[in-house]
């Protein structure tokens, strides 16, 4: 299918389709969908959630402590917010099942750049995703139910099976005025199948605030349009202009953008559109329905401030409170940058690893609350789901933590907007290459904490991570890359460990003298420990005939799979430490390969080159590997 035929049929198929009142009578018996509330068409958009049994995962059993989690596919790139999901989901199913929240206003409550505008999108492209039934012609998209009373409620059941609690709106002025027209005959009334459209304003709307001068509750509620009144009279619906917000979301959605910096009399007709299902006009006409959803969202100042006055007491009792904090979990706040950089040229730059893991958790340490008699860093880890028991044995668990920091958790600290600011200046930092390196990274999130004046105590803060945590720890992690680079071109040398280690560990564990094959040498039991030590000792192994034990037993089980031969020094964790420590005991050895200076032979050329290739294969670009190579030789020089 080309282009031109997929809009083609996309317009097709949003297009109105017409029946007789009576047949759309017949369409409920048949399928119950024809009736449907706003927040029915909102559950059946967002679809069947996947059940995660997290008891199976490590990580998330930490996190969510064993319980069975739901993710709804509609709302997957929205990472680490499965609460907020969880609770906006929950809000349209107690409303589908006509409970209070049909009464109530969604309201999402969070810090700026937290993703409240990016849930109301996502919920209003949802609710185009569902077709609904509406009177032709009426100017508030009114269900066709609305033009019968309660007291034929018992026929349209018995009937239709249509529920009597689906009769609940009332009549509009336009629909009034149409049926006195046809004398009360109803069948003469059209039924259309529509689509809601954001781009059309047909039952998903959207208002925002304005100054208390020039807004008026009209934004709301619509107005007279006085071109008309030369025909018509005030008080008729065919003089009125139905523009309003709620006029236009009737039957869908209406988003109110920073709801609570509107003015107080602006938001009265939210109060009897909820409750009542119906707000008054401007001019002396009936009531007009509204039977939809009201989205509203702001950030927690006016909350508080709208929340404090005791004038507002019938507004804080119908709203309806979902929380919106920003990412806690390092892993997700990662998906988050990912996500943005997709939607950027920035995609196909090269970035080098941990760039992105050292700025999620700068930011997911500046939300967190400090704990007591812990360090903050493993805060981060444990939200993280990480197991540290053995790192540190002070961390507590994740109920503790999250006990001990209260509810609003997560509601202040840096924006997701401010580290992605942060992101485009470290990938433009270098004017020669378009790239992102963690140590352009700590360059620039120092030079932004001080171009933004934060008070001198977040401001020391906010320095104290990138000293004490985000620098130390990134030194080990390229130290690590760079060693792994060099060993991966010299494996032969750590084999030789491996396998020496190895068949020392054994003699000493038979209590066997020893003799090198090659030079005839005889290790007794005391001087065979001696050549284990070492290896053992630089590498802090508390434990040393343990240690000899599992290791010995670990290689000849590998043995007897490996047709007798040893298996790659590299394949048991515990091992390959010790004899990186062995090997890297000194950086004087790494020297010669990795710095950029002219080699002294041939043999050193070729050993940097292929250095380099390792580090290019490992996702560092030629210029980060002589950066990063200098910046931590520099760094372990000043230590």
């Amino acid at each position: 299918m080309s282009i031109f035929d997929h809009v083609q049929n996309r317009y097709q198929r949003t297009q109105q389709e017409e029946m007789s009142l009576q047949e759309y009578l017949q369409l409920c018996k048949d399928d119950p969908r024809a009736y449907a509330s706003a927040s029915e068409r909102m559950l059946e958009a967002i679809g069947e959630p996947r059940v995660i049994d997290t008891s199976k995962d490590p990580a998330l059993s930490r996190i969510f402590s064993n319980k069975v989690i739901r993710r709804y596919p509609a709302f997957e790139e929205f990472y680490g917010m499965e609460d907020a999901i969880e609770q906006i989901v929950s809000y349209f199913r107690h409303a589908a099942q006509g409970l209070e929240e049909r009464k109530q206003i969604l309201y999402l409550l969070g810090p700026v750049g937290g993703g409240k505008s990016s849930l109301a999108e996502r919920l209003k492209a949802l609710m185009e995703a569902v077709p609904f039934y509406a009177i032709k012609g009426s100017p508030v998209y009114e269900s066709p139910l609305g033009l019968f009373a309660q007291e034929d409620g018992d026929l349209l059941e018995k009937e239709y099976g249509i529920p009597k609690r689906y009769l609940r709106s009332v009549m509009s002025p336009w629909a009034a005025k149409r049926l006195k027209e046809y004398g009360g005959d109803i069948s003469q009334f059209r039924v259309v199948k529509l689509y809601p459209s954001r781009l059309n304003q047909v039952a998903v709307s959207k208002t925002e605030p304005g100054d208390d001068n020039n807004q008026d509750i009209s934004a709301l509620v619509g107005k007279v349009d006085i071109r008309k009144l030369e025909l018509f009279s005030q008080d008729d619906p065919d003089a009125y202009s139905f523009s309003g917000g709620l006029c236009k979301a009737n039957q869908g959605l209406m988003e109110f953008v920073e709801m609570f910096k509107a003015p107080l009399k602006v938001l009265h007709p939210l109060l009897t559109a909820t409750q009542e299902g119906n707000y008054n006009p401007t001019e002396g006409m009936g009531a007009i329905p509204f039977d939809g959803v009201l989205l509203a969202h702001s950030n927690e100042s006016e909350w508080q401030q709208f929340r404090n006055n005791r004038n507002n007491e019938a507004f804080l009792d119908r709203v309806y409170i979902v929380k919106v904090p920003y990412s806690l979990r390092v892993s997700e706040e990662m998906k988050i940058y990912q996500k943005l950089l997709e939607h950027s040229s920035l995609d196909y730059a090269p970035c080098a690893p941990d760039t992105l893991r050292m700025l999620a958790q700068f930011s997911v340490l500046s939300r967190l609350k400090e704990p007591e008699n812990s360090s903050i860093y493993s805060k981060m880890r444990i939200y993280d789901g990480e197991n540290i028991k053995d790192t540190d044995p002070r961390a507590k668990s994740i109920q503790e933590y999250r006990d001990n920091a209260g509810v609003d958790e997560g509601m202040n600290g840096l924006s997701t907007r401010f580290a992605f600011k942060i992101l485009s200046k470290v990938f433009n930092f270098d004017s020669t290459e378009v790239a992102a390196n963690p140590v352009h990274l700590l360059y620039v999130l120092e030079q932004s904490i001080e171009r933004e004046q934060l008070p001198k105590e977040v401001h020391d803060r906010y320095l104290r991570f990138i000293k004490e945590f985000l620098a130390p720890r990134y030194v080990e992690f390229i130290g690590k890359e760079i060693q792994t680079a060099y060993l991966e071109s010299y494996s032969e040398y750590g084999q030789n460990i491996f396998d020496r280690y190895v068949t020392y560990a054994d003699f000493w564990i038979q209590d066997q003298e020893y003799r090198d094959p090659e030079t005839g040498e005889l290790f007794d039991r005391q001087s065979l420990n001696d050549e284990l030590e070492k290896i053992e000792k630089p590498a802090g192994i508390s434990n040393p005939k343990d240690f000899r034990h599992e290791v010995v037993n670990f290689v000849l089980r590998a043995r007897a799979q490996n047709n007798g031969n040893n298996p790659s020094w590299q394949s048991y964790e515990k091992l390959k430490g010790v004899i990186e420590h062995k090997m890297f005991a000194n950086t004087e050895e790494l020297l010669p390969v990795i710095s950029f200076n002219a080699k002294a032979s041939s043999a050193d050329a070729k050993k940097h080159e292929d250095f380099v290739n390792r580090m290019q294969e490992r996702g560092y670009t030629e210029k980060q590997v002589r950066l990063l190579s200098e910046w931590y030789l520099r760094v372990r020089k000043s230590q």
